[in-house]
């Protein structure tokens, strides 16, 4: 059984940084991605990793986060700078059965299978 746990969110001012983590049971494939949601807007994939390390961006967020994994811990990181306001939401870990294929849209939160509980990232100007 697959279980993802988030953990490192908080209040921050404009310009500060957050370190997200998500620790993983039962799971150790690799293609793992961090996704947001703020109120009454949709759930939107943040960032993306795969078995190989090749990372994945969204536009919003490029050059200010930056995902990682540690396999011997079956830990996946956000490490998020220079955050605005507008990051506000609750940020979600995901990760992607094995049983699925290696060729998908990383950031399309259909293409995952199993979902953490959400850590709250607040930020104020």
């Amino acid at each position: 059984q697959v279980q993802l746990v988030e953990s490192g969110g908080g209040s921050v001012q404009s310009g500060g940084s957050l370190r997200l983590s998500c620790a993983a049971s039962g799971y150790n494939y690799g293609r793992m991605a961090w996704f947001r949601q703020a109120p009454g807007a949709e759930r939107e994939g943040v960032a993306a990793i795969d078995s190989g390390g090749s990372t994945t961006y969204a536009n919003s967020v490029k050059g200010r986060f930056t995902i990682s994994q540690d396999n011997a811990k079956n830990t996946l990181y956000l490490q998020m700078n220079s955050l605005k306001p507008e990051d506000t939401a609750m940020y979600y870990c995901a990760a992607r059965a094995a049983s699925r294929g290696a060729y998908y849209n990383r950031l399309a939160r259909t293409n995952y299978n199993y979902w953490g509980q959400g850590t709250q990232v607040t930020v104020s100007s």
